[in-house]
């Protein structure tokens, strides 16, 4: 047997490649939609996909298995569990008309990949359809599972979260019935020898769970010693309350996510390929409806970008955040380095953002201003100058972290929307007065500021965050927002730790 882990830094997201090296079949499970990473990967083994498999209805990324479907004639298996409206809509829509070749999979239900017995195992909890794989190497003469490909049921050292149909998808009352439904779940973990390997559906930095690790894999006896998650389930109460207890606010893109992923992601055929434009192609952009992404880091795009630019400059956070402050059927040119188009294009891709039109180095804007064309700017302030811009001129400080930040400390009188929620709240920002920007160390804020100067709004960056303010000495307040209604969207999460 054959298995690699494909992981994205950026997502922290998991897909396996599994294959059975006597008939040189191979199955990708949880694949993203840059599928050619998965079947260069097998071609290099000597291994062909001819299948792939979901674990549940994804939220955080955009399924690769229809691009596969379409592009190889994989087999596609997903769950047939949790009820009428938690059932695959795009099975019987292949191009060119009829359906894929497909199979529907409730608990306990097996499937071969060559000599690779796969097992489904239904963990409803985190999603009412999700399912786990047992995975048993027949071809190797095994007759007990090696690994459990467990998704977003059980991570190292968290469980799946159960808020997300409420907090991202919009269905009101779901969190503590999901928590429960998990809770129900648990007993697969029992039930299970404690040799079996552990191979999640995400790592540490991943919005779907609080806490998890940042070991790529475990062992389903590891886990039952050391998962807090695990060990806070002595009851179903005590289990509920720690489970729903600091889950960090999904970001806005995850609805979209869920409902693509139902429906049926577009099929892509191959990667955008973007033309580079030339600097006088910006002045035509009406950058209301169609968003200049600037890659650059944030002092070079503070001191001059195009009016109307988003600042994202690449990293971990780069998609969650464009997927966030972007709209799902924007057309977008990017400002980028030639050598990273690549990889800014497939992190775009995988969250659903196609429309690229184009695409300009960072040194065709200095051509650009050279030509005497508008540049924008926004300005940095100390904490100083961000108390005295409120006590002067009736700025409002508009913090961007999560609640749980929030309620720990913040600037006096501040406002709070975290910014992956912006879009959605935007009507909470006062349009009349300048918005000191402010998060933890700069950074989010930073991209905050970019997409309400974007909107219209004034703007401020305050320089170096509340870390900076807490060192100056400055006052501050603590507890939830007091505005009617401004937690009922926040959650309350912790997660990894962001600037």
């Amino acid at each position: 047997m054959f298995m690699r882990m494909v992981y994205d830094e950026n997502l922290a997201q998991a897909a396996y490649l599994i294959g059975c090296q006597r008939t040189g079949e191979a199955i990708v499970f949880d694949p993203q939609r840059d599928v050619d990473r998965y079947t260069d990967l097998a071609r290099a083994h000597d291994l062909r996909v001819t299948a792939t498999c979901e674990t549940h209805i994804h939220a955080d990324f955009l399924s690769g298995s229809r691009e596969l479907a379409e592009r190889v004639g994989a087999r596609v298996y997903v769950s047939d569990e949790g009820g009428a409206d938690w059932k695959y809509q795009w099975l019987d829509k292949k191009h060119g008309g009829g359906s894929y070749d497909h199979v529907l999979l409730r608990d306990a239900d097996t499937f071969n990949v060559g000599a690779i017995e796969f097992r489904a195992i239904h963990t409803p909890g985190h999603t009412p359809e999700h399912l786990c794989y047992l995975v048993t190497d027949k071809g190797g003469g095994a007759d007990e599972p090696i690994g459990l490909i467990s998704g977003d049921f059980l991570f190292v050292g968290d469980l799946g979260r159960p808020d997300l149909l409420e907090t991202a998808a919009g269905q009101a009352g779901a969190r503590e019935p999901s928590a429960k439904r998990l809770y129900k779940s648990l007993h697969v973990i029992n039930d299970l020898p404690e040799y079996v390997q552990v191979w999640p559906g995400h790592g540490s930095g991943s919005a779907c769970g609080k806490a998890l690790g940042a070991v790529p894999t475990s062992t389903i006896g590891y886990e039952k010693r050391f998962n807090p998650a695990l060990k806070a389930a002595t009851g179903e109460q005590a289990f509920v309350d720690f489970i729903l207890a600091g889950q960090p606010e999904p970001p806005m893109y995850f609805a979209r996510m869920k409902r693509d992923n139902k429906l049926g992601p577009r099929v892509l055929g191959a990667l955008p390929a973007p033309p580079r434009l030339a600097p006088t192609d910006l002045a035509t952009i009406d950058t209301a409806s169609h968003a200049i992404i600037d890659t650059r880091d944030w002092p070079e795009f503070r001191a001059g970008h195009v009016p109307g630019s988003l600042s994202l400059p690449l990293g971990r956070p780069f998609p969650t955040d464009a997927g966030s402050l972007i709209g799902g059927d924007e057309a977008m040119t990017l400002v980028v380095e030639g050598g990273r188009l690549d990889e800014v294009v497939r992190q775009l891709v995988r969250i659903g953002l196609d429309d690229i039109r184009g695409w300009l180095d960072p040194s065709d804007l200095a051509r650009y201003a050279a030509e005497g064309r508008p540049m924008a700017t926004i300005e940095d302030v100390t904490p100083q100058r961000a108390l005295e811009m409120v006590g002067d001129s009736g700025a409002r400080v508009l913090d961007v972290r999560r609640r749980s930040e929030y309620d720990q400390g913040h600037l006096p009188g501040a406002i709070n929307i975290a910014h992956t929620r912006l879009p959605e709240r935007l009507g909470e920002a006062p349009t009349d007065q300048t918005l000191v920007v402010q998060c933890l160390g700069a950074w989010r804020s930073a991209r905050a500021a970019s997409y309400l100067q974007r909107r219209g709004y004034r703007v401020v960056n305050l320089a170096g965050g509340y870390r900076a303010y807490i060192a100056a000495g400055l006052p501050t307040e603590q507890g939830p927002d007091p505005r009617p209604g401004a937690a009922a969207d926040a959650g309350s999460g912790t997660g990894a730790a962001r600037v």
